[in-house]
């Protein structure tokens, strides 16, 4: 075992929180990059998450985080040191999929961090590693680790000869499409041929981040719940083969579609990824229950995730996950294709919860996926709830009736929660929503079919059950009914949505 302290809880900066954070005495839901910092600080002594994740990547960031913390907060954290005991970790940007203006920045403010916690007294250097978004080669990896040391000996010389900067960085790949998380064993192997290479020694443990929504936007749900499995699974065979520890985060959000960690399902998300060390716990996660249950969820998550005996999955069962996968992923990209129009006018009203740049993700630059604009993963999932119809079913209901007897029995067996998950997301359709936007697009008929097949083969109640659900139903009409004229009317009614099911998106 690494001698770190392995963080069990990372708290991030997803977007995804219906309500206003508990330590917000405007108590307005939109967090300001201004307020992150202190936001970090009441995530580590108010909720006693290990790790913070300081997000470079497509929004504006503060360089002087670590100053910040250690000057309004010192007596804190000079018992509960950063890089020791909690963690503040660096998304760096990816700089082979937008500019690179901000690498450079957070690069130096690793550096410079370094230098203020030395002159504090501080033993530990807090910042030492760092997640790398959208990884897809072994080479990029390395990259940034070049960038890093070459920077690092350059200030040390040029400008802090006394106090020598540490030039190297650890880094933490981000697999975000079923491609790279399945192949990630290969590019690890790869990227430590690579890494002793340069450096002279292979690393004794590696963290790896497997992302959960944007997989899902992308390849649709059954694909990206696949694609985490088979990643978990494989990482862990990898570890025992080439002899090294190997960390999985796992980056999923409250919606089922985006992962499904919510304070009420602890014990189903340790069901269904076994294995992950490190789990992230976004804004809905943190901001949209009562104090209280989110403070025992994370305690219980720090219980049982550690030690949790890794997913397994037979080499049988990898090849017919991975095909069950491919073939969900047609249904669900035919039937989006159709339905993105259509939705237009919700994706454009959503609220906004962060200062964020224009995103860059797998979906590239434009955001769009055959000329057709799409939003993050969290504005697309809640949009999609906010008429009635969760993202999940699209296409699921179809592949799931196509499936062969092997892979269906495969699929069933790698999936504990799935209809215990469909029941939950059943009272979330509204039927009479969808007959109107089936006057609006033959592909609606689809979504239609997907969640009928879901409901016959699982025997599903439709719509809502409690009083909070059937309120989550009547707003959903009435944005469909007006989609197409009120923007600041649509906005109002999400956001009572999302207070009502505990997340955004």
């Amino acid at each position: 075992m690494t001698q770190r302290k392995i963080p069990t809880i990372m708290g991030t900066q997803h977007p995804d929180n219906a309500n206003a954070p508990f330590w917000d005495a405007s108590q307005q839901p939109f967090i300001s990059a201004y307020r992150e910092t202190n936001e970090a600080f009441e995530n580590f002594s108010e909720l006693n998450v290990d790790e913070y994740m300081w997000d470079w990547e497509g929004k504006h960031a503060d360089a002087a985080v670590i100053d910040r913390l250690f000057s309004t907060e010192y007596d804190y954290f000079k018992d509960q040191q950063i890089g020791r005991d909690k963690f503040l970790t660096f998304r760096f940007p990816n700089i082979w999929e937008e500019k690179g203006y901000n690498l450079m920045q957070a690069m130096t403010a690793i550096l410079s961090s370094e230098d203020f916690a030395h002159d504090l007294g501080f033993a530990q250097r807090p910042l030492f590693e760092a997640i790398l978004p959208m990884a897809q080669r072994a080479d990029q990896l390395l990259k940034m680790q070049v960038l890093f040391e070459k920077l690092a000996n350059f200030k040390s010389v040029e400008f802090t000869r006394s106090d020598k900067n540490t030039p190297y960085i650890e880094i933490i790949p981000l697999f975000e499409d079923f491609d790279t998380q399945l192949h990630a064993p290969e590019i690890l192997k790869e990227y430590l041929k690579l890494h002793e290479e340069h450096f002279g020694f292979r690393p004794k443990y590696m963290r790896v981040f497997l992302a959960g929504s944007d997989s899902a936007l992308t390849a649709g749900f059954m694909s990206s719940i696949t694609g985490n499995k088979l990643a978990i699974a494989r990482l862990h065979e990898f570890a025992r083969e080439e002899n090294i520890e190997i960390y999985p985060i796992s980056g999923t959000g409250s919606a089922i579609f985006r992962g499904g960690l919510s304070p009420h399902r602890i014990d189903r998300y340790v069901k269904e990824f076994p294995g992950v060390r490190t789990a992230t716990v976004q804004s809905a996660f943190r901001y949209d229950f009562p104090i209280a249950d989110v403070q025992k969820a994370i305690a219980e998550l720090k219980e049982k995730l550690p030690n949790a005996e890794p997913l397994k999955i037979s080499a049988a069962d990898q090849q017919i996950l991975a095909e069950v996968a491919e073939e969900s992923a047609e249904f669900y990209a035919h039937t989006l294709d159709q339905l993105v129009p259509d939705m237009q006018p919700i994706f454009k009203a959503f609220p906004k919860r962060r200062d964020r740049r224009q995103h860059v993700g797998v979906l590239g630059y434009s955001r769009s996926v055959d000329g057709i604009e799409l939003p993050r993963a969290i504005n697309f999932t809640g949009a999609f709830y906010s008429i009635g119809v969760p993202p999940e079913f699209i296409g699921f209901g179809r592949a799931l009736e196509n499936l062969n007897a092997d892979h269906l029995s495969a699929f069933v067996r790698n999936y504990p929660s799935m209809k215990e998950d469909f029941r939950e997301l059943a009272r979330f359709v509204n039927l009479d929503a969808l007959e109107i936007l089936k006057t609006q697009s033959a592909a609606w008929a689809d979504v239609e079919r997907d969640i009928m097949i879901v409901k016959d083969i699982f025997n599903l109640e439709i719509g809502p059950e409690t009083r909070e659900q059937q309120q989550h139903a009547e707003i959903a009409l009435q944005v469909v009914q007006i989609k197409e004229g009120a923007p600041i009317a649509i906005t109002a009614l999400i956001n009572r949505m999302a207070q009502l099911r505990h997340f955004l998106g």
